[in-house]
């Protein structure tokens, strides 16, 4: 049984994903005997209860003490796995509309599951789930006291803040999971949080939890009237975030991972991995501080970690995601929040002008995705526009098949198509060192998308960019 996709499990409830099969995934993981302990986080959508305690019965079923922390950002699953040696789950589907939801798992190294531990589980949710003797079941307990240690142990982490100013700072929780603990950090760091959409609600009804350029550039008008130097907003599970400027917009994702990347690289030199998805921007800083950069495929640059160590990767990340290995080997998009208002308050600057100091370097990049109807079709159009890309441009001078397929050229242009492993769409991604390149790029590869969806008789229902 095919559960997995590019990050977790995120299906459809009830039509693919019902406390049953939660049960049984429950039992699954428990058999895998990674350890006696798991501390399950939800976002707040509104199967989360459902879905957690059924998952939960399955891994008591099997013996394994269940602590439910309650409402917290995915990150928090990560690290309680790692503090306290258990397995951690997060029950979310991440940036996916409010009718999904699903389960990321961290074992207790404080890893997302590698492929082969998803597989394992695959298998064992189809074999008959024998539980344990009414002697030896586990011990269910509810307690957010690990979302206190996140918060003290984060705070540490980035060290004692020296504020030169107090911005205002407009934080967008997509009424996710940040809700509580994004303000916080915000105004520990010394800055003044200004709240949008951060009560909980499981129905999404400001925006949809993604937080991409087209949905939050829209709100532009309700974050600049609260006078902000910087503008941040998660998704669901706050994995991620991305940065807006009040004046300039959306600020692309890459800038800020080659901005992270610098910082740490400045501090310890080492392997930075990324995922297939990002531009030259982060190739670029890494060389020049003497790091070496790896690609890898979207979703899994956490199995590249674990198989060099954490003493050999010093960053791991993809657009919208980081993970800091001195922190821990989970993505945290709390953890970017902390680095990101550290130095705007230290430094007296917005975001852009720090960008700016950094010498980090400003692409022009393009993001988008196609959400095709029927389903069906997706592959064939996939198959047809991999065809067609690999000559409509120009003769390449790399090929990536990490995830997906990237086309390199010679005046370091590139795009990448790929089918998402969360939702039934088509994406392109592109970056070049010219706009004229870049719109001639993009304008070109979504007309062989249109023309592969008309063939096979489909449409798109909607277009999202950034």
């Amino acid at each position: 049984m095919k559960l997995f996709g590019t990050a977790g499990i995120r299906l459809r409830y009830p039509v693919e994903l019902d406390p049953v099969l939660a049960y049984r995934i429950g039992g699954a993981v428990g058999k895998l005997g990674l350890s006696r302990k798991a501390y399950i986080v939800t976002d707040t959508r509104t199967t989360r209860h459902v879905l957690a305690l059924s998952l939960a019965s399955g891994l008591l079923s099997t013996g394994v003490d269940v602590c439910l922390v309650g409402v917290a950002p995915t990150p928090v699953a990560g690290y309680a796995a790692k503090t306290y040696r258990a397995v951690g789950v997060s029950i979310t589907a991440s940036h996916n509309p409010p009718e999904y939801n699903g389960f990321k798992f961290y074992d207790p190294e404080g890893y997302e599951f590698t492929r082969d531990l998803e597989a394992a589980i695959e298998k064992l949710v189809e074999s008959p789930l024998l539980p344990s003797e009414w002697s030896s079941v586990g011990v269910f307990e509810t307690s957010s006291e690990v979302i206190r240690s996140y918060v003290k142990d984060l705070l540490d982490f980035l060290g004692e803040s020296k504020p030169s100013w107090r911005p205002r700072v407009v934080v967008d929780c997509a009424n996710g999971a940040s809700h509580e603990i994004t303000p916080t950090l915000i105004r520990r760091l010394g800055a003044v949080p200004i709240t949008v959409n951060c009560n909980p609600d499981g129905f999404f009804p400001a925006r949809l939890p993604e937080p991409r350029k087209d949905v939050l550039e829209s709100f532009l008008p309700v974050y600049r009237s609260a006078e902000p130097v910087l503008i941040l907003a998660h998704d669901g599970d706050a994995d991620r975030v991305a940065f807006l400027d009040p004046v300039m917009g959306f600020i692309r994702q890459d800038r800020v991972l080659a901005f992270f990347a610098k910082k740490i690289l400045e501090e310890t030199r080492g392997h930075v991995v990324v995922s297939i998805d990002t531009g030259f921007v982060v190739d670029d800083v890494v060389e020049e501080l003497g790091g070496t950069l790896e690609r890898y495929a979207l979703g899994k640059t956490h199995e590249r970690v674990k198989e060099l160590g954490v003493s050999s990767v010093v960053m791991a990340g993809e657009p919208w995601k980081l993970i800091h290995t001195k922190w821990g080997p989970w993505v945290d998009g709390i953890l970017q929040v902390g680095i990101v208002v550290k130095h705007i308050v230290e430094r007296g600057r917005s975001l852009v002008k720090i960008l700016e100091e950094e010498k980090i370097p400003d692409y022009p990049w393009d993001r988008r995705s196609y959400l095709l109807e029927p389903v069906e079709i997706r592959d064939k159009v996939y198959v047809d526009v991999v065809e067609e890309l690999s000559h409509a441009l120009g003769e390449p001078v790399r090929v990536l098949t990490i995830d997906g397929y990237r086309f390199e050229y010679a005046d370091r242009s590139w795009i990448l198509v790929r089918k998402s492993g969360t939702e039934p769409k088509i994406r392109l991604y592109a970056e070049a060192q010219e706009k004229s390149r870049l719109e001639f790029i993009a304008k070109s590869a979504e007309s062989l998308v249109l023309k592969a969806v008309k063939r096979h008789g489909g449409k798109v229902l909607e277009v999202a960019i950034g």
